[in-house]
């Protein structure tokens, strides 16, 4: 057996950068920070930031240039991916760890009042507060939206 999830919680260092692919596919790149605190041996407070780089695809990537900006706290849930090349001025191999987004849930109270909720792109939904929209991107349009899902095509802004 197999596992490759990475979940974190932070924010958000700068605004998404989107692109579009030649095949006309939407990729959002943006990286959050999270911070580790810990006391050391004197007793005092001590914090280490980590920044993650991410990437989201297609429909998630939409949402998410068009909702989340720098400073914005989110939940990412994902597969970790890395990324080789080899550098073309110095011919060194270089590598790249990214999260590459399945889902996100906006965090940041001021979302509530403009349709913060969960995004992602996984057929089963995760856990959420009651008051929290759940879309699935990926789920089949048959018309049939329960109490608590929101369909992406019906989403009003």
């Amino acid at each position: 057996m197999n596992l490759n999830k990475a979940m974190l919680i932070g924010n958000l260092t700068a605004d998404p950068e989107v692109r579009t692919t030649p095949s006309g596919q939407n990729v959002a790149s943006f990286s959050i920070a999270t911070n580790f605190v810990w006391k050391d041996q004197q007793g005092q407070k001590q914090t280490k930031a980590e920044f993650h780089n991410i990437v989201a695809w297609g429909k998630l990537a939409d949402i998410i240039s068009q909702y989340l900006k720098k400073g914005a706290k989110v939940y990412i849930e994902g597969r970790l991916q890395t990324q080789s090349w080899t550098g073309q001025q110095d011919n060194v191999k270089r590598y790249r760890t990214e999260i590459n987004a399945e889902n996100m849930i906006m965090l940041d109270r001021a979302n509530a009042n403009t349709g913060g909720g969960q995004f992602g792109q996984n057929q089963a939904p995760m856990p959420s507060a009651p008051e929290t929209p759940i879309i699935n991107i990926d789920e089949p349009s048959d018309g049939n939206v329960g109490e608590d899902e929101i369909k992406v095509e019906n989403i009003p802004f």
